[in-house]
């Protein structure tokens, strides 16, 4: 491809049109988080929860989502340089799954007959990119809309309204999640990936002792997950 061509292209991926395309969006998810935390202090009150519960609850949350917003960045700074920053900014701002994302894209590419990001790589296979990640995305945004209402109903049958049984079935739920994502990660097509294996290791000790000193130092319980999955994140990048 000539230089000509990727100069089109970029100027098309960041074109400030594009910007403004994607700005009413974000705006939405913005309002959406707004409301949300609104709504959970509201709930709060029907439970007799304390608002500094719910403020101490909302402090943990945030400092637990910036060791898994790091790996998000990451990818993000990927992803720019190669579709731009407004679409980059849309797609990770309303599914937030930088993997998934990235390989919408990388899709959306290959279906062109192109690698991502590589000197082929121009408007043509960046409109497919696109399409690519904006379809990828619509069967769960689907799934929500259409039965997110049902679940309760799901609920009641599956644990005839017994609310401990309910919490027992959401930490399995969590934990078979985790373990395979995990297991996938450890092990891909067959092969064992040894960084991963170190990642994952590392996590589980950091996290041992973090729960260990937090039990005297009670202000590291809020920053426990997120001390684990950083020093993991930078032990794996040492071992690449």
């Amino acid at each position: 491809m000539e230089e000509e061509d990727v100069r089109e292209y970029l100027e098309v991926a960041n074109d400030p049109i594009l910007w403004l395309m994607c700005l009413p969006v974000v705006l939405i998810v913005g309002v959406q988080a707004i409301i949300f935390t609104k709504k959970a202090f509201e709930a709060g009150k029907t439970i007799n929860l304390k608002r500094e519960d719910g403020v101490k609850a909302f402090r943990i949350g945030a400092i637990a989502a910036i060791g898994p917003s790091l790996a998000v960045l990451v990818v993000m700074l990927g992803m720019m340089a190669v579709v731009g920053a407004p679409i980059t900014w849309l797609r990770l701002s309303i599914i937030g799954s930088a993997p998934a994302e990235l390989a919408g894209a990388a899709m959306g590419a290959q279906a062109m007959g192109v690698e991502f990001g590589s000197s082929q790589y121009d408007l043509t296979a960046f409109a497919s990119s696109v399409w690519t990640m904006t379809l990828n995305g619509i069967g769960w945004l689907l799934v929500v809309a259409l039965f997110a209402d049902k679940l309760d109903i799901v609920k009641e049958k599956v644990t005839g309204g017994d609310a401990k049984l309910v919490g027992q079935i959401g930490t399995g739920a969590i934990i078979g999640a985790s373990s395979f994502i995990v297991s996938g990660q450890i092990i891909s097509k067959g092969n064992l990936v040894p960084t991963n294996l170190i990642a994952v290791l590392v996590a589980v000790v950091v996290m041992t002792l973090m729960v260990k000193m937090s039990e005297k130092f009670k202000v590291l319980k809020e920053w426990n997950l997120g001390i684990a999955m950083f020093v993991a994140m930078f032990v794996a990048a040492l071992f690449k």
